[in-house]
């Protein structure tokens, strides 16, 4: 781990002109970008797509040795192409650097060796020099292919910064699973479809228990002149019978809870949830601009596998 470390401590002083000048033609180019490789470097070169094309920058894999054999074709004009190669000078990249250079795209090289073929044959050359290899017998790729990874992560880096990438673009391109939810799922998305208990101030305690039991919440809202004026929870109910003999004569409003927290249908789920954990509650009333829309239950936001 310390080798690797080292190694990818070493990339900072081989930053130059180079990256600086290649993160920009990728960023203005209106093609996408073909990052191609062969071996444990097409390996990198396909994590490498993955984080450009979630972080805004259209990307494509190409493996080197299938590009002599058609794949060839899905190389566009105005696309520019990484190739990824520790020594750049293996016989499949010999094959192909010319083949790529013939279609007068802008050539990348992501590679070990700065006066190899690949190098040669490049518009830019980013240089992941290693010592050695973290393998006991320096032969495995371990530090050469961290570096790769490491220069393309930088790449993908400067690009999120120039294009100002935010946090609602990177959920536009992780919709599913609970990353997806955190950056995505509103309030509105888990009420649209439950039950909204409610009662009168002045509605009698047995049919308040009722409203709370048949709704299954354990909660329902007061509303008074279809205002939100409090709730009452199940927590109330067993507050106002450990105080109480009799509760006849008590309504709605005797032992409901004024003010209540809300947020509005539009609240970010994960918004929501923080609040429900800094006040140590389960329940949301959801309220837009006065108007009762529902309840959020705790349950609701669990069920997402938000956390």
């Amino acid at each position: 781990m310390l080798s690797e470390s080292e190694a990818i401590t070493k990339l900072i002083d081989f930053l130059d002109e180079n990256f600086y000048e290649a993160v920009q033609r990728i960023y203005e180019t209106k093609g996408r970008l073909i990052v191609t490789g062969i071996g444990k470097s097409a390996i990198i070169a396909q994590k490498m797509v993955a984080t450009f094309n979630s972080t805004g920058t259209p990307s494509m894999f190409l493996h080197a040795s299938e590009a002599i054999h058609g794949d060839l074709g899905m190389i566009q004009n105005d696309d520019i192409i990484i190739c990824i190669s520790k020594s750049g000078n293996s016989p499949e990249i010999k094959v192909l650097v010319p083949l790529l250079k013939r279609f007068g795209n802008t050539l990348i090289a992501i590679t070990g060796n700065v006066t190899s073929f690949l190098a040669k044959g490049s518009d830019y050359v980013l240089n992941t020099t290693v010592d050695m290899e973290a393998c006991p017998i320096n032969l495995a790729p371990t530090n050469s292919t961290t570096a790769q990874l490491v220069m393309g992560d930088a790449l993908a880096v400067c690009l999120m910064e120039m294009r100002d990438f935010k946090p609602e673009d990177f959920a536009v391109y992780h919709p599913g699973g609970a990353l997806g939810k955190k950056l995505l799922l509103r309030v509105k998305d888990m009420i649209e479809h439950s039950l909204k208990p409610m009662v009168t101030a002045d509605t009698s305690i047995k049919k308040a228990i009722f409203e709370i039991s048949e709704k299954r919440l354990g909660v329902t809202a007061v509303l008074e002149d279809e205002k939100i004026i409090g709730i009452i929870t199940d927590g109330d109910i067993r507050r106002m019978l450990n105080d109480r003999d009799s509760i006849a004569d008590l309504t709605a409003k005797d032992i409901m809870t004024k003010n209540p927290k809300m947020v509005s249908s539009e609240t970010m789920a994960v918004d929501a949830l923080n609040i429900l954990e800094d006040y140590s509650i389960t329940q949301l009333i959801v309220s837009d601009e006065g108007t009762y829309k529902g309840v959020l239950h705790l349950h609701d936001i669990l069920k997402e596998g938000i956390i």
